[in-house]
């Protein structure tokens, strides 16, 4: 068990993939997760080092989640890291005229998804010799401050943060960790849309300051490689001039 393993969900593209080159790049052998085999293989390529394996997997499906943790265990033997980033949202809807699909649209990937992820990772946490592992979060500054428009994506990332909290308690037992990452405008595919600028709790529409997904992969890696005595509950990583501090 010389080399640490990992598991990224929403590995084929922006901070999924971020997350793990840095993780891949340092050694470790890691579970690409993601609807699309072939963005998955283009990150995998991309990799300079580390054992990269590509399992296209519905992270909504049970059965997919199932069968990813299974292709682990029998390519791997053992688990230390899941990043789970899997997440979508719809566009800026006033709460009166959002829709019950577009709800579940995004509570299926954004709240679901991680539950089904998180609950077999900490499964195979605890029943493997040794025990324990990490489980990382990705909550976004969403779970901290609304955007106007955004109830299902606020409401999901809220509901991480106490799914965070729950796992590390749970999981003290089984020398199992859990913190969230909570990201702030990385450029990726998901924030492009704010190059013509975004909503604004005054009313306004401005283009925010974004940041390289890269830091996102250099915190994934900081809360990966902490020694098992220590968690970090809560990181934030946000673009330095963006408005968030005094959002509102």
């Amino acid at each position: 068990m010389s080399q640490r393993t990992a598991i990224i969900t929403g590995a084929g593209s922006g901070v999924g993939r971020a997350a793990a080159l840095a993780l891949l790049d340092h050694g470790y052998a890691v579970a690409l997760a993601g609807r699309r085999k072939d963005a998955l293989e283009e990150t995998a390529g991309m990799a300079k080092s580390g054992r990269a394996l590509v399992v296209p997997t519905d992270v909504t499906d049970p059965a997919q989640v199932d069968a990813l943790f299974a292709r682990v265990k029998a390519e791997f033997g053992h688990l230390d890291v899941i990043f789970n980033n899997a997440g979508g949202n719809v566009p800026s809807t006033n709460f009166g005229d959002f829709t019950y699909e577009m709800w579940r649209s995004v509570v299926e990937v954004n709240l679901n998804g991680v539950f089904l992820c998180a609950h077999a990772a900490y499964r195979m946490m605890r029943d493997q010799t040794p025990q324990g592992g990490r489980i990382i979060n990705n909550g976004s500054i969403s779970a901290h401050a609304p955007r106007p428009g955004s109830v299902a994506y606020t409401a999901t990332k809220h509901a991480i943060t106490g799914l965070t909290k729950t796992i590390a308690l749970d999981g003290r037992k089984y020398d199992i960790a859990c913190g969230q990452l909570d990201i702030g405008n990385a450029a990726t595919p998901m924030t492009a849309r704010m190059a013509k600028g975004v909503p604004q709790a005054n009313g306004t529409t401005e283009v925010e300051p974004t940041m390289d997904a890269a830091n996102v992969g250099d915190s994934i890696l900081f809360m990966a490689n902490l020694r098992p005595d220590a968690n970090a509950l809560f990181l934030t990583v946000m673009a330095t001039k963006m408005p968030f501090v005094g959002r509102g």
